[in-house]
């Protein structure tokens, strides 16, 4: 199924100065916009890199600000469903951007709060590969990962005292990724809620900018 798409929803936080060698996309939770991931992807610029913030595609049906799905009556089950029937938009959405930047997966990075980690973490588990690195920043997968993802670095980052998402997805997900052969890592903050602070923004900055340097697998 082909969807519109609409580049001028998306934010560019930073377009590069020298030649460019990464992409980030930076992926806001439910309810929110792009320009809540503003301070975050102002903290990643760097010369040779975009950032973008991508908006969700739709109004969110909690009153203000924009969804990948919604959380009305959410589930377990609901939840793989909604996140199955909205990853081709994703997938093409990414990859949109990758055309528009001449930068192939091997070259971009996800970065995803909440929602967005979701999305992003699920893209890990079908083909063909979007990413060489994922951030998920208080998310969780959708349902437990079945394939350690080839060539893709997950690594994730919660607030112990998060009261949305429970940080045991994240240590959960991690553990079994690392059963599969993944390359995983894990931040979990002491104090931090459901949000994203200094300590969080650093790890981020920490993660992509040493991923250049990560071993890739070819697509």
């Amino acid at each position: 199924m082909e969807y519109p798409m609409n580049p001028s929803e998306d934010v560019i936080l930073h377009q590069p100065t020298a030649p460019a060698r990464q992409l980030v996309l930076l992926l806001h939770g439910v309810g929110s916009s792009p320009h809540n991931m503003a301070p975050l992807g102002q903290a990643l610029a760097r010369p040779d890199r975009w950032v973008v913030a991508v908006r969700s595609p739709f109004p969110s049906d909690m009153g203000a600000g924009w969804q990948w799905f919604s959380v009305q009556g959410i589930d377990e089950a609901r939840r793989v469903d909604r996140v199955a029937e909205v990853m081709p938009r994703f997938v093409q959405t990414v990859q949109a951007w990758q055309v528009r930047t001449g930068l192939d997966a091997s070259a971009t990075a996800l970065a995803g709060f909440s929602q967005g980690a979701i999305m992003a973490l699920a893209s890990t588990q079908q083909a063909p590969r979007l990413a060489a690195c994922v951030v998920a920043m208080a998310g969780r997968f959708a349902q437990p990962p079945q394939v350690a993802p080839a060539g893709t670095a997950v690594h994730f980052i919660h607030g112990e005292q998060d009261p949305v998402i429970a940080p045991g997805f994240s240590v959960a997900a991690a553990q079994r990724l690392e059963s599969l052969g993944a390359h995983v890592s894990i931040d979990l903050l002491p104090g931090l809620g459901h949000g994203i602070d200094s300590r969080a923004a650093a790890r981020v900055m920490a993660v992509l900018d040493a991923e250049p340097n990560q071993p890739t697998v070819p697509d």
